[in-house]
């Protein structure tokens, strides 16, 4: 807890103090220590400031100041060692726990895009986060702990970002979580293979005045060129410890964090603070304005002031927004705008240009003298990209490239699959004859076996999509797909950032719309959110194969891809309207990180495969058993119904016609009664399906369907259809599960033996019900696979777009647009279909 919560009377035992430059000085001269005894004494009557006793005498503090030390008190300390207290709790175990809170510390990493970030932070914490070989991949913070040294480390992986300006979310988000959450220790990642862009951050850094270490990443790369680096006189020159570290092998790792308690303990000999210089008029101007900010002494003691006000020169709007609400802003802006239009007409230049200028001029001079880059030779990349982004070439290869990937998909995910289903089969079997007939076995059975095993079975699919994607991220290819599809995004008035994001759908359209948070432009953004879910994500492709598997065997491959490209021109022609119609703006350069090609690590891939497996399984356990069962009591009840024929009447005239023509039949002549029994057996077997299929529809969830059938009926659906897309909306692996209990209806065979795949193909010429067809047909399974693309993207979806918008006005336009799309391009694909065949 902090010390500004202690109440009159209340003692504390300080742990830590946070803060900076002359506050945390002063603050550590008045005996605001570590492990030191403190008690308030009494607030003021405002509440603010506060008197406190420390070392015998009285101090008083505001109360934003004390909110910066923080104490442990003796309740605190009984709940954190509830297991070990005894008796009374003394001083010397309230200072004991005091040294363990003091022992934990709060780390940040900060780096630019591709640096290596979550890499490092997967090694040292033992996590699994996903990582990639392009910009954007982590577009949120994520939060690890672990021990080493005797310290306790909670770190956090904070979004890849080139500055600290106010350019990009990402940027903004860095900095308002620096400055709000005061991290002990801040670690700047730096890619060794390009220093001079990756030291501009690290400038920033510096002029926050906070304690940071460096990590030089990927360290192998450099000394494998020949470049020559003395990184220990560039730590002196700057006041930042710098270690080599290699993150994917775990190279200097544990050195890093053994850093990172020196600086914490401020035991490093090296670590000071710097002030880079921007010239003599630039540094008069910081002084100046510095002044005007420092009369703001509540505020400034905690806050950079010269980072502030370097800030403000440089024009950033939410430096002005956040100092807005300081006593004296107006001065300050006076101040600054005096001071910029000086600089202006003095120099001719831009004053946030001649920041950055400075800048980048402090890091020449300095890896001048560090720095020594070996003989220049043609690089693995460079060789690779000649090719593999040939104007002519880079196309082609794309696109085999995802051909591959979906033929493989089905192909390769085919035979696992295979075996997943005999052995589901198989269980099916045992618990049909283990178990008596009655209404818990047809649950097991057709609910949970039949919805949630008719999903399961795609498990080898998914995996294998992921490997694809994985490998893509891994080894820097899906740069370089952004890049080569920039002038066609640009065609639909996006530019290849906007690509990324697209290809990440294919995965799982959520996190994909969350990396739309790298895209600079808002308008962009909200235009690449909203074409996002036409991207076929994995929990579609399910459907996917079991519809080609059914209807399209063979051209599986074929026809995956094309649904999927589908999607894509559909996602293109859409942005193309609602640019015109609602995003128009002027276009913005396209400015993206081209990272080097590196050999994907197959552990790191198995992971992320792995991630997604356990995913997909957790969903079976959970959203998808719990619908199945739903879906299958809704079919099931109620048990009575009024049938229209009275089909035991039929079943015996069926028997009787049967043992008529086999009496007739002379008793050498067998191959004539064999036809005539599977005649009988196939008659039989029809008339069952039928009650069976007339009694699904009048079921509660039949009468659902049936409410709703005259919307889908110009598109070719039926009702159980209609109420598998219902129950897609939650998540479409429900659409597979939903379609499981309802069309796993043939009675001759034990009940979840036959495959759903098998079962819609046999009643693919469509079932008589009251007059009315029923099943699918290739034309109908088509437009199916074309409505699931379209319609309504799941909850969780609309939930991303509503979070990453800001409304619920594009979230629920998302929900309008896509479902009366995927009506029309259903109506089309049927009708004329239907007129073709």
């Amino acid at each position: 807890m902090n010390l500004s919560q202690l109440q009159n009377n209340e003692t504390g035992i300080i742990t830590k103090v946070k803060g900076r430059g002359a506050f945390r000085k002063r603050i550590v001269e008045m005996g605001f220590v570590r492990g030191k005894e403190v008690r308030v004494i009494k607030n003021a009557p405002l509440k603010d400031p506060i008197e406190y006793r420390i070392l015998g005498y009285e101090v008083s503090l505001r109360r934003n100041e004390a909110r910066l030390i923080e104490v442990v008190t003796p309740e605190n300390a009984r709940k954190d060692t509830v297991n070990q207290f005894n008796g009374t709790f003394s001083r010397e175990k309230l200072q004991a726990a005091a040294l363990r809170k003091s022992k934990s510390l709060n780390i940040a990493l900060v780096g630019n895009p591709n640096s290596g970030k979550t890499t490092l932070f997967n090694y040292a914490s033992s996590s699994h986060e996903q990582v990639g070989n392009y910009g954007g991949v982590t577009v949120d913070f994520k939060r690890a702990r672990f021990k080493q040294d005797g310290y306790e480390f909670n770190i956090v992986d904070l979004p890849g970002t080139y500055s600290l300006s106010a350019y990009s979310p990402e940027e903004l988000y860095v900095r308002k979580y620096i400055f709000g959450e005061m991290p002990d220790v801040v670690i700047n990642i730096i890619d060794s293979s390009n220093l001079e862009r990756n030291l501009y951050l690290t400038t920033q850094l510096i002029d926050m005045d906070i304690k940071v270490v460096i990590a030089l990443n990927m360290y192998d790369e450099m000394t494998t060129r020949g470049d020559k680096f003395d990184y220990q006189s560039l730590a002196k020159m700057i006041g930042i410890p710098i270690i080599p570290t290699i993150s994917s092998k775990g190279y200097g790792i544990k050195e890093l964090f053994k850093e990172v308690i020196d600086i914490y303990e401020d035991k490093d000999p090296y670590v000071r603070h710097v002030h880079i210089n921007y010239g003599k008029t630039v540094e008069k101007s910081i002084r100046n304005i510095q002044e005007e900010i420092r009369k703001d002494k509540e505020r400034s003691s905690i806050f950079s002031s010269r980072f502030y006000a370097i800030k403000l020169l440089e024009k950033d709007e939410a430096a002005n927004f956040a100092m807005s609400r300081w006593t004296n802003y107006e001065e300050i802006k006076q101040c600054t705008q005096l001071e910029i239009n000086k600089l202006e007409q003095m120099l001719n230049e831009e004053s946030d240009t001649l920041i950055t200028d400075a800048r980048y001029g402090f890091i020449s001079g300095a890896l001048k003298e560090t720095f020594a880059g070996g003989e220049y030779r043609i690089n693995r990349t460079e060789a690779i990209d000649s090719f593999m982004t040939h104007r002519l070439f880079g196309y082609p290869i794309f696109l085999f490239f995802m051909f591959i990937m979906f033929f493989s998909t089905f192909e390769l995910g085919q035979y696992p699959m295979d075996w997943l289903n005999s052995g589901i089969n198989m269980f099916s079997g045992w618990i049909e004859t283990a178990m008596n007939s009655g209404p818990l076995k047809d649950l097991i059975t057709e609910g949970i076996i039949g919805g949630v095993g008719s999903v399961i079975v795609f498990l080898p699919n998914i995996l294998i999509l992921f490997f694809f994607i994985s490998l893509m991220e891994d080894t820097g290819y899906m740069a370089r797909a952004a890049f080569i599809m920039d002038k066609i995004m640009h065609k639909i008035g996006l530019h290849g950032r906007s690509f990324i994001p697209l290809l990440m759908g294919f995965g799982c359209n959520v996190p994909a719309i969350m990396a739309t948070r790298t895209i600079e432009n808002r308008n962009n953004r909200i235009l690449t959110i909203l074409i996002n879910p036409f991207m076929s994500c994995s929990a579609r492709l399910p459907v996917y194969i079991l519809l080609i598997g059914a209807f399209f065997p063979d051209h599986s491959g074929l026809m995956l891809f094309s649904i999927y490209f589908i999607g894509i021109i559909l996602a293109a022609c859409t942005a193309i309207l609602f640019k015109k119609i609602f995003f128009r703006s002027e276009e913005i350069p396209f400015v993206m990180e081209l990272p080097p090609y590196r050999v994907a690590s197959l552990r790191t891939i198995i992971i992320h495969m792995w991630q997604k497996g356990v995913e997909y399984l957790k969903k079976m356990g959970g959203i998808i058993l719990i619908a199945s069962i739903i879906i299958w009591a809704l079919g099931y009840y109620p048990r009575t119904v009024e049938y229209s024929n009275n089909y035991e009447e039929e079943l015996m005239l069926i028997n009787q016609q049967a043992d008529a023509q086999t009496n007739l039949v002379l008793p050498g002549e067998t191959e004539a009664k064999e036809k005539l029994e599977n005649k009988r057996d196939n008659e039989i077997e029809r008339t069952l399906l039928k009650k069976e299929a007339e009694r699904h529809e009048k079921s509660y969830i039949g009468q659902i369907g049936r409410f709703i059938e005259p919307v889908l009926k110009p598109i070719g659906f039926d009702w159980k259809m209609g109420v598998s897309l219902l129950s897609g909306i939650a998540a479409k692996e429900i659409v597979i599960s939903t379609m499981g209990v309802l069309y796993q209806t043939s009675p001759r065979d034990n009940k979840g033996s036959q495959s759903l795949a098998i079962t819609l193909r046999e009643q693919s010429s469509g079932t008589i019900v009251n007059g009315n067809e029923t099943g699918f047909t290739p034309v109908i399974a088509l437009a199916f696979m074309v409505f699931i693309l379209t319609y309504f993207p799941c909850v969780a979806v609309i939930a991303a777009i509503r979070r990453e918008t800001g409304t619920w006005k594009w979230a629920l336009f998302t929900i309008v647009y896509t479902t009366v799309l995927a009506w029309i391009l259903a109506f089309i694909v049927y009708q004329v279909g239907s007129l073709i065949i």
